[in-house]
């Protein structure tokens, strides 16, 4: 019997879909765009129907695995989770509870997803990470301007005369937001593209801006000294709503728009268009992640932010420094569902330096590993470091759904069930506000299991099952209550599919600001707090001629290294057909200074690490730059972070993964 159901993509993406999936005879086998969803309107990209693929894959995992003498054996649910707790049980009887880290990243979105911090928390308490390997200093970055990271809702766009996509291909990363561009530009916007690469969101542009990598912040502190050369700040704004404006003139004061323009090769015309067009409000402002992946990048989020101030774009239909939108997430009782309380114990390493963080840990030693919604082996920059940390540890467990480059390093590997095999509900914190129900639609083949029913199987037998004694319809009322004042509930959820959270649509319109001063902070005081000065800076990459240029005359080129087109970071490259290599993007100008041509193999290098891989030339690319897809393994050529770097970002919260000089020869 063949039914059709609606139900929810699960990707950590900014587009959070709404799915129709069909089902016949039990089985997966169709995934389709739900045409009644009020946002993504039945429109879904390659990486959502790659669902039907994972869940029917014959690479799944289905049994629980045991690393002996080196190979894997299929063993018992029992005796996987009977030894693993014994494991725990032991470590913190012996090491302090502590001596677990907690390795975890955000492969789905599920609202249950974050039971494993119950668990942790409950245990007594674990090394945990802190910080975003994705967009972690953009948020921060934000916090310390707004108080929070908020966005525009996303028909908000057609209020704008002018669109800034700032550093976001959106074409890949965003589709529905891409299908708002095209309509907006129809009603007469005007769209510019700020970004090294010529992509697909550049091609419908009016104009495509070609910048240095890394740059972007001292670009938007040209535009603004030309804003003020100009007279074409809002005054009113900015004494009104904000706070340390005169530390950011005698910023913008201490260097010429001559400078800046030779430092991001961004034109002097272009940088006075660039004043014109910020002022002719409404301009909204789309900030992607790639640009805050950089020791610099919490400052170069600030100065972003500082120009849609200057220019009295906050707080405005039209207007807006749109990066994140937390306060979707924020709708939720987190603290009810992760217990935080209970954590007695408490250690954090970077999620950036996790390997040196497991390689240098002392009182305690790191004794065990868990692994769930990620794999580090592939996305956690540095990839020789951390090979080196997970393979010294005593006891490595990798729940996960196939064998990942990192699941191939454990000692035990629990087979983990699909979206499709187990009832949530998803949301995202990147674009839209609305959240949607996936119910459970087929069984999990084999032995696998969710997420929820491992952590409460180990929770029985570690002393603290009553904390896990709950039905899934318990687990997410609980999650939901927060919202039950504006008449949300999971009935209205499972009835509806999905439900527009409240929040405000553009946010800081009441130019109440959740700073501590209560306005829009050029000087910050949270980062005063956290022990900066909390000034904005004029600050560069650290890999860059202009900070390091012994380094730039080793390794000429800037390496990106953005997300794949079809898979959701490392999540589908053993499911590709075809022939899956490294593709090694480079700039028309390094294709001519190295006689490369399309198809000709390569290695790319720096101090880290090197990578192999074919040629593609990017006749429209800025000079000397760099892309490699993030997210390959390595048995098709990967990871491209055998490159990357594991600093952190100036706030501390962010990577540094585009902030990589590499040098390039042909093979």
């Amino acid at each position: 019997m063949t039914t059709v159901v609606k139900a929810a993509c699960p990707l950590n993406c900014w587009d959070s879909c709404g799915f129709n999936v069909t089902i016949d005879n039990g089985r997966v086998v169709k995934v389709e765009g739900d045409p009644d969803h009020p946002i993504t309107k039945g429109k879904i990209c390659g990486r959502g129907r790659m669902l039907e693929t994972r869940t029917n894959s014959s690479q799944r995992l289905l049994y629980p695995l045991k690393k002996i003498n080196g190979h894997f054996e299929q063993i018992t649910w029992e005796q996987a989770l009977s030894e693993i707790a014994e494991k725990l049980s032991v470590i913190r009887e012996k090491y302090g509870t502590t001596a677990v880290l907690h390795s975890h990243d955000y492969a789905n979105n599920g609202i249950l997803k974050n039971v494993d911090q119950r668990f942790f928390n409950c245990y007594g308490g674990v090394t945990e990470l802190y910080g975003s390997l994705c967009w972690g200093a953009g948020i921060e970055a934000q916090k310390w301007d707004f108080g929070n990271a908020w966005s525009h809702e996303p028909n908000d766009i057609y209020n704008s005369k002018n669109i800034i996509i700032w550093g976001r291909n959106v074409a890949r990363t965003n589709m529905h937001f891409y299908e708002k561009l095209v309509e907006a530009k129809k009603l007469g916007a005007k769209l510019i593209v700020i970004d090294p690469l010529f992509n697909a969101t550049a091609k419908i542009a009016d104009q495509h801006i070609t910048i240095k990598p890394g740059m972007d912040g001292l670009l938007a502190a040209g535009v603004m000294k030309e804003m003020l050369r100009l007279g074409l700040e809002d005054t009113g704004f900015i004494e009104q709503s904000t706070y340390g404006f005169d530390d950011l003139m005698g910023l913008l004061e201490g260097i010429s728009l001559d400078r800046i323009s030779e430092m991001t090769e961004v034109p002097l015309n272009v940088i006075t268009k660039l004043a014109y067009v910020y002022a002719d409000k409404p301009t909204s402002t789309y900030i992607g992640l790639g640009l805050q992946r950089y020791h610099n990048g919490g400052n170069t989020i600030r100065l972003i932010d500082a120009l849609v101030a200057v220019s009295g774009n906050i707080g405005i239909p039209g207007g807006g420094a749109n990066y994140a939108n937390l306060q979707v997430g924020q709708s939720f009782s987190f603290d009810e569902l992760t217990l935080s309380k209970r954590r007695k114990n408490h250690r954090r390493f970077s999620i950036m330096k996790q390997a040196e963080g497991i390689l240098e840990a002392k009182n305690p030693e790191i004794k065990m590993i868990i692994v769930t919604c990620g794999n580090p082996l592939t996305q956690v920059p540095d990839s020789n470091i951390v090979q080196k940390a997970f393979s010294s540890v005593e006891t490595l467990v990798v729940i996960d759904q196939f064998m990942t480059d990192t699941a191939k390093e454990a000692d035990y590997v629990l087979p983990a069930a699909t979206s499709f095999e187990e009832e949530d509900f998803y949301y995202s914190s990147m674009y839209h506000h609305f959240i949607n129900y996936g119910p459970k639609l087929v069984d999990a083949p084999g032995e696998a299991k969710s997420d929820l029913w491992i952590w409460t199987e180990l929770a029985h037998r570690l002393g603290f099952g009553q904390d896990f004694d709950y039905s899934r319809d318990e687990w997410l009322k609980m999650t939901l209550e927060p919202l039950r004042e504006h008449g949300l509930t999971l009935e209205g959820l499972k009835r509806q599919q999905n439900l527009e959270l409240p929040v405000a649509k553009i946010p800081w319109q009441d130019r109440r600001f959740a700073t501590t001063t209560g306005k829009f902070e050029f000087t910050s005081i949270l980062g005063q707090q956290k022990g900066d000065s909390g000034l904005l800076k004029l600050a560069v990459p650290e890999e860059s001629k202009w900070a390091n240029p012994s380094l730039a005359a080793r390794y000429p080129y800037s390496l990106l290294t953005i997300h794949p087109m079809r898979s959701n970071h490392s999540q589908n490259y053993h499911l590709l057909t075809g022939s899956v290599k490294l593709k090694v993007e480079v700039a028309q100008n390094i294709a001519d200074q190295l006689g490369l041509e399309n198809g000709d193999y390569v290695r790319v290098w720096n101090n880290r690490g090197e990578v192999k891989g074919f040629v593609s030339v990017l006749p429209a690319a800025h000079p000397n730059t760099i892309n490699i897809d993030e997210g390959i393994w390595k048995r098709f050529g990967g990871p491209v972070n055998n490159l990357t770097s594991s600093n952190e970002s100036d706030n501390g919260l962010g990577s540094t993964l585009y902030d990589c000089l590499v040098n390039l020869e042909k093979l």
